[in-house]
């Protein structure tokens, strides 16, 4: 792809021509004390000179020296928030003159457009079109919202102790599934982006900024710059056999303790960017008159998800919830869907209260101590 640079000054073109053709702007922002995802007018509701320290059960912002604004790893939101809503009104049902009227509800024909997409997110996303948009029936919801949505893709530049995408070969770098990629590059007072367009929607928007060829010496620090990212991620997964591992542990003596320490608070599954359980809830008005069904964010950590009319939940003990997350999101989710159900990004060990990390726990299984 060829490399182009803009100043930082062009980001808030970018924001116009995108608003321009009726995208929605989301992007990182600082919201109590995190960097979230939401919905953004101008470059400077960016995380300005903002970065982030995370380990195991904890999460803290810092200032940085200079004004970069994407040099933070992910924080709790994942894109499915936008994507795969946690309430989402499938039907509603009237009664008229006795007879009852079904209205199917239509899928959301709002445009969004992702702004600072990390290469492990554009990872989940993918996944989440094999679990969305693969089999004989689609979301047309999920459909709907992903065909009309524009990735702009940033580069880390920064990791932090729970990454471990370089094992699922998921980042640093962005590859692929992205409309325009950035690389964000700060030398004494030059503040620029490297830009590279990743389809056709990207060389359109393109078009509107202003931008030069990228200087040879300008893709290099780029390339080095991602290197140094790479170089900082030291938490490793083994995925080699993982399927097997798991099938062959299923009672393996380490459930147990991780059950003493797991809070099943559901914690993992509500910032995953792959998690996609759900159940479905019907309320009414007083009346009687206008029912409606919505599907809502389920957590397989919850007792009742596992329940069968007539025998309770089938996985009453907190052992056997972990134990079926674990081994769905490493294992039978390859048999599902062709690929693992984790991508790396290291919310799950984050926004996890006591701390527990799947890495740690897939090497125990394994009978090594890291």
């Amino acid at each position: 792809m060829t490399a182009f640079s803009i100043d930082r000054s062009e980001l808030d073109s970018l924001f116009q021509a995108l608003k321009k053709r009726g995208y929605e702007v989301v992007g990182p922002t600082l919201q109590d004390q995190a960097i979230v995802y939401d919905y953004i007018e101008s470059s400077a509701e960016l995380p300005v000179g903002m970065s982030d320290e995370q380990e195991a059960g904890s999460y803290r912002l810092k200032k940085r020296s200079d004004g970069a604004l994407f040099a933070y790893a992910v924080g709790p939101h994942a894109w499915k928030k936008f994507l795969h809503p946690s309430h989402q009104r499938l039907w509603t049902v009237k009664k008229q003159k006795g007879d009852l009227q079904f209205i199917s509800e239509k899928p959301n024909s709002i445009r969004y457009a992702f702004i600072g997409v990390r290469a492990c997110d554009i990872a989940a996303m993918q996944v989440q079109d094999k679990v969305f948009l693969s089999g004989t029936e689609k979301n047309y919801f999920y459909k709907e919202l992903r065909e009309n949505t524009f990735i702009v893709g940033v580069n880390c530049s920064h990791a932090v102790s729970t990454c471990f995408c370089t094992s699922m070969q998921t980042g640093p770098k962005l590859l692929s599934g992205f409309d325009l990629s950035l690389t964000e590059l700060i030398e004494n007072e030059r503040h620029i982006f490297l830009l590279k367009c990743g389809s056709k929607k990207g060389e359109e928007v393109l078009q509107e900024l202003s931008y030069d060829q990228a200087k040879p010496a300008e893709q290099e620090a780029a390339q080095k710059l991602i290197e140094n990212t790479s170089q900082q991620i030291n938490k490793n997964l083994d995925v080699s056999n993982i399927q097997e591992l798991f099938y062959q542990n299923y009672e393996h003596s380490h459930w147990e303790d991780v059950a003493e320490r797991c809070l099943s608070c559901a914690n993992c599954t509500m910032v995953c960017p792959t998690c996609f359980c759900t159940t479905v809830e019907d309320v009414s008005d007083l009346s009687g008159d206008h029912s409606e069904r919505w599907q809502k964010w389920d957590s397989c950590f919850s007792l009742d998800f596992s329940y069968t009319h007539g025998t309770g939940p089938r996985r009453s003990s907190i052992k056997s919830r972990y134990r079926q997350w674990l081994t769905h999101k490493l294992a039978t989710w390859i048999d599902q869907f062709g690929s693992s159900g984790c991508v790396g990004c290291g919310r799950c060990i984050t926004w996890c209260p006591v701390g527990i990390d799947l890495t740690q726990e897939v090497a125990a299984l394994r009978g090594i101590q890291k």
